[in-house]
């Protein structure tokens, strides 16, 4: 589980391609207390470290994560952003982020107006419909809140210091992003599609098969 709140940027050192792809990452702030099996979100995807050095960690990413992420086109000296596990009684400055992506957006536009920036998001609809204004969403692992949403796009906007201390600042119009949508959006429109697929159930037969006649005593 992780919070969304970038704590350093890395550098890819290395990678190796392969159905499993080797990935290392020069660090420095995340290798204090990180030891291997651990977990780090790596632009917001959940990965294990699998090897440790005095200024680099490794991780092995699944085809899986290849495909659904933007961690498969990633090459070296690209700016990756990492964050460690929530700690037990550690402070939760954004919102719940499991490091599972959605999908993928494509930048249509970073504007910046007087200081505060404002990123405009296209998405495919199956993840734009768990959002909604004043929402969380993950971008690269970053926890933001939603400005406004449109059904094939959305609005964040972004403070000075987002953008210097994450890998936002380097991203331009056609630039590619891994979202996560808030995990509670999601519960809840499961909850609510199966209670429409239950009440879809309830006809004639259904209330015959149940004991229910369709005559009355009264």
């Amino acid at each position: 589980m992780f919070t969304g709140i970038v704590e350093e940027l890395g550098i890819v050192e290395k990678i190796v391609p392969g159905t499993v792809m080797r990935l290392d990452v020069r660090a420095k702030l995340v290798l204090e207390t990180t030891r291997i099996g651990d977990s780090i979100c790596v632009n917001g995807v959940c990965l294990t470290v699998v090897s440790l050095g005095k200024k680099k960690l490794a991780f092995e990413v699944v085809k899986e994560s290849q495909q659904q992420s933007t961690l498969g086109h990633l090459k070296a000296g690209d700016v990756v952003n990492l964050e460690r596990a929530l700690a037990v009684g550690g402070r939760l400055g954004g919102h719940f982020v499991s490091g599972h992506i959605d999908g993928v957006g494509i930048i249509k536009s970073h504007s910046n107006q007087e200081g505060e920036h404002w990123l405009v998001v296209k998405a495919h609809e199956k993840i734009v419909r768990f959002l909604a204004p004043k929402g969380s969403v993950t971008l690269d692992g970053i926890s933001l809140t939603l400005v406004d949403v449109t059904p094939v796009s959305f609005c964040v906007a972004l403070i000075p210091h987002t953008i210097e201390t994450t890998n936002l600042r380097d991203k331009k119009p056609g630039s590619q992003l891994n979202i996560e949508v808030d995990m509670l959006a999601k519960y809840v429109y499961r909850l609510l599609n199966l209670d429409r697929a239950e009440s879809s159930k309830i006809n004639m037969d259904y209330l015959r098969q149940m004991g229910f006649d369709g005559t009355s005593d009264v």
